[in-house]
């Protein structure tokens, strides 16, 4: 089984520990910036979006708690912003830890979310997807995701 709860401040540091890397990987292996370009952009979007940490209002940090046989385990992470007015939400970021991967939670962390939602009457989850990151894209689709759209860039740079 799959829970969730609140991020705590004392986790917070952790998460961008992970999360900044992680982006700016993203951001150097999809845009063709320079390892220290990609830090930075990555480092300048998180303080603007999540300027006061865990309590900046609008966004949700979560934690993924796995349950078995009265165990209890962090597995990973689960960052989104709710649209109230439009039913909606989007997720910036779904992680589940490498040492928990390959189990089937990143699924069952999906399938937890949209009760989640359901049960709060939003209707849809958005999200977007790095091109290159096949293994998600993967759990996504099987777990009844469609594509709305492709992001496309050129760089224009001499």
């Amino acid at each position: 089984m799959i829970s969730f709860r609140a991020m705590t401040e004392n986790e917070f540091p952790a998460y961008l520990d992970y999360f900044v890397q992680d982006y700016a990987d993203e951001i150097e292996s999809n845009y063709g910036l320079s390892q220290p370009d990609s830090l930075a952009r990555a480092k300048q979007e998180i303080t603007e979006l999540l300027a006061d940490g865990v309590n900046t209002h609008g966004q949700v940090l979560l934690c993924i708690i796995a349950h078995s046989d009265e165990v209890s385990t962090h597995v990973g992470y689960l960052w989104y912003k709710p649209d109230t007015a439009l039913r909606t939400v989007f997720i910036y970021d779904f992680h589940i830890f490498n040492a928990s991967q390959g189990q089937g939670l990143g699924k069952q962390s999906l399938r937890a979310f949209e009760e989640v939602l359901r049960d709060k009457n939003f209707k849809e989850i958005q999200l977007r997807v790095a091109g290159d990151n096949i293994r998600a894209q993967h759990i996504y689709e099987t777990s009844g995701f469609g594509v709305t759209g492709i992001n496309m860039s050129k760089s224009i740079t001499r």
